[in-house]
């Protein structure tokens, strides 16, 4: 089992605060098992069995637990009010109205309360409302390309894990299966379980292949500036007719389920957020050669959204940059400051005109801080002008 001790510390620090503690993340990202290595580490700092109530909503024994009266009941019954408390609700928002009940367990000062959800919404509308203030979220992603490694024995050549992790996908039960064709079938479950539960289900969207079709297109195009009006165009085009507004729908449907990750463009010297030219990533580059194959792949793309993922990971708030008529793949504002991040597979030709062309934008912003160039060469460390050119995957397993 990956510690995913990131997620773990997190947990730890914000244990017996008063504050709901709120996993969010796409399907079969970790969440169930975070829950149970945060138990794990409270049984060990001497936290009684009796005191952790863990509730899996999508598990059968729970299933006549459809109202959040009769999870509130459920709970209330199990309580020892005179002992702090640790509920775990997995997948909580299968109850409806969930979050009354959440509140009402909340108030009470022997509870702490820590929730899991596969869906944006958990915190929207009524949620964030009646709990503004009162809750922290922890986003969890599938396994880092670190995490990832850490499963393998030292030593193991890392071109070929990459080679696997971005084939296989990142979902930690992946690291369970051998066959290629097992993996496939379980990717594909998951996608369909995201597709038919987590959408289909909520949103009442009648033309299932349709969705599927939009799926497939954002995977095709992980990278690329999308505007609803283009897919539109481009699937119509392609004999699959469809309005702006069900592909507005549709993407606001993927987003919320964390399949699909929204970035928009920001001007670097007009210091503005800009209205056009957003960008989608995939959670998951697994689940894209599910869909696609590996006749579809791009390295470069492909690339470009695992470190995207990975400044996710990281903390960042991420945009697209705009400088002048060229772009800068990400700006990452974190804690520390903004950081300039210029991503392509490699940069080494024969007249270095690939380097140049990578470079240009980095280096036509005026500003001081960091700027750096990822690539899958293996150059010694390097800098343009103050431009950092780092082997990504020596980065990825910083």
């Amino acid at each position: 089992m990956i510690p995913r001790q990131e997620y773990l510390d997190y947990l730890i620090r914000f244990r017996d605060k008063q504050l709901i503690k709120v996993v969010t993340g796409i399907r079969r990202c970790g969440k169930s098992t975070l829950l149970e290595l945060f138990g794990d580490y409270l049984r060990s700092d001497g936290v009684a069995d009796e005191q952790i109530l863990s509730i899996n909503l999508e598990d059968g024994d729970y299933s006549d637990i459809e109202t959040y009266k009769q999870l509130y009941d459920y709970v209330k019954a199990r309580l020892h009010m005179d002992k702090k408390m640790y509920i775990f609700l997995d997948e909580v928002q299968r109850v409806s109205d969930f979050q009354k009940a959440v509140d009402s367990l909340y108030v009470k000062k022997n509870c702490d309360v820590y929730i899991t959800g596969s869906n944006a919404f958990l915190l929207s509308g009524e949620l964030a409302t009646l709990l503004s203030g009162r809750y922290v979220e922890i986003k969890m992603l599938p396994l880092s390309f670190k995490e990832y490694v850490s499963a393998f024995p030292s030593g193991a050549n890392i071109d070929r894990l990459y080679s696997s992790y971005i084939q296989s996908g990142a979902f930690p039960y992946m690291l369970e299966l051998d066959l290629p064709k097992d993996k496939k079938q379980y990717l594909e479950g998951i996608f369909d379980t995201i597709v038919l539960k987590d959408i289909v289900a909520r949103k009442k969207f009648p033309d299932v292949a349709m969705l599927q079709s939009v799926v497939r297109f954002m995977f095709d195009n992980v990278g690329n500036t999308c505007s609803t009006k283009g897919i539109s165009d481009t699937m119509t085009s392609s004999g699959r007719k469809i309005s702006v507004h069900t592909v507005e729908s549709y993407l606001a449907a993927l987003t919320d389920s964390f399949i699909l990750y929204k970035i928009g463009r920001f001007d670097v010297r007009g210091k503005q957020y800009l209205k056009t030219g957003d960008k989608y990533y995939a959670a998951d580059i697994g689940l894209r050669y599910a869909l696609l194959g590996t006749k579809k792949a791009d390295a470069g793309r492909i690339l470009e959204n695992i470190v995207f993922l990975e400044l996710l990971r990281r903390g960042y708030e991420i945009y697209i940059g705009k400088v002048g008529k060229t772009e800068v793949d990400f700006i990452a504002i974190g804690d520390d400051g903004t950081e300039y991040y210029q991503v392509s597979y490699t940069v080494i030709d024969a007249v270095g005109k690939t380097l140049k062309r990578e470079l240009a934008p980095l280096e036509a912003i005026n500003d001081h801080n960091p700027k750096y160039l990822l690539t899958m060469d293996y150059t010694p460390p390097t800098s343009h002008n103050g431009v950092k050119q780092i082997n990504v995957l020596d980065w990825l397993l910083r």
